[in-house]
């Protein structure tokens, strides 16, 4: 049986360990949160190398596509580098083909034409944030506001572009827990109001999972909310807030969604490759195991 695990810098709390069946084969897959703990994060990785099949970096990027050019993070390049056998990706390269193909599934059902979006953060999710603008969606890039704090919102995919080409550069040399939540700090609710306007504003929440439980505001009714990491206790705190409909763009096992990163490790591992597959295998995969978004609806 094959054996991957992501090692998380998030919270222990939504840790996990079952085995699944992924194109026919049980797969052990396991979360181990770190509460933050980078050199924790680091000792887990260098424990497990030549145990496992594969490992996914959770809660942490190891770079971020956008376009044709990456941008990688220093401190998740020496999580990695604490592997020397065991495979290590971070769910970034299957994001790009997996995330395109759910909404493009998506738009038969539910059509994207004039619908708002608020993309949370739209650069770790390039792929998603194309395909959503390619099948017409009005769509708010909220990557300086959830990212920076600064509220700057971005409406078009070339600003958001151009912006990148000049910043990631320096962004990805700073401590990622700077741009990111980590740990416990998942778990807290700081909405504020100037963050609560661009939710009112959207019909669809999208993009990461902390980011969009961090600052959703107390009445949320009708929204939906695409994106994926989701347990059953996140799928309970937006019936509370009034949403209709959860869409995730992994699939759901044990009444979770696997993160992007466990279940590219999965891939991995099925595969024996060495190391992160290119987007056609990816596509393949995705296409074999018969992968579809995952729709909850929560309310009337």
């Amino acid at each position: 049986m094959k054996h991957v695990v992501s090692v998380s810098l998030g919270s222990a709390a939504r840790d996990t360990d079952q085995v699944v069946n992924i194109l026919g084969e049980e797969i052990h897959i396991e979360r181990r949160g770190t509460q933050g703990d980078m050199e924790a994060a680091r000792s887990s990785i260098a424990e497990l190398d030549g145990k496992v099949d594969a490992i996914g970096l959770g809660g942490i990027d190891l770079f971020l596509q956008v376009g044709g050019r990456r941008y990688a993070f220093r401190d998740s390049r020496r999580l990695a580098a604490a592997a020397r056998r065991t495979p290590v990706v971070c769910g970034a390269g299957l994001k790009n083909s997996l995330e395109r193909a759910m909404v493009r599934s998506l738009s038969e059902a539910t059509p994207w034409a004039g619908r708002r979006v608020l993309m949370v953060s739209a650069l770790d999710r390039f792929g998603m944030a194309e395909e959503l603008v390619a099948q017409g969606a009005e769509v708010l890039f909220g990557d300086f506001i959830f990212s920076l704090g600064l509220p700057i919102p971005l409406y078009r995919l070339g600003t958001l572009h151009a912006l990148a080409t000049v910043l990631l550069p320096i962004f990805v040399q700073l401590p990622f827990r700077w741009l990111y939540p980590v740990g416990s700090s998942q778990e807290k609710d700081t909405t504020t109001e100037r963050f609560e306007r661009y939710y009112r504003w959207a019909d669809v929440i999208a993009g990461d999972w902390h980011y969009i439980r961090r600052y959703a505001p107390a009445d949320m009714t009708g929204k939906t909310v695409l994106t994926n990491t989701t347990t059953a206790a996140d799928v309970e705190f937006l019936r509370g807030r009034g949403v209709r409909r959860l869409i995730t763009t992994t699939p759901r096992f044990d009444g979770r969604s696997v993160g992007t990163n466990l279940l590219e490790a999965a891939f991995v591992a099925i595969d024996g490759a060495a190391g992160e597959l290119d987007a056609a295998r990816y596509q393949q995969m995705i296409e074999q195991a018969g992968l579809a978004p995952s729709i909850v609806d929560l309310g009337d």
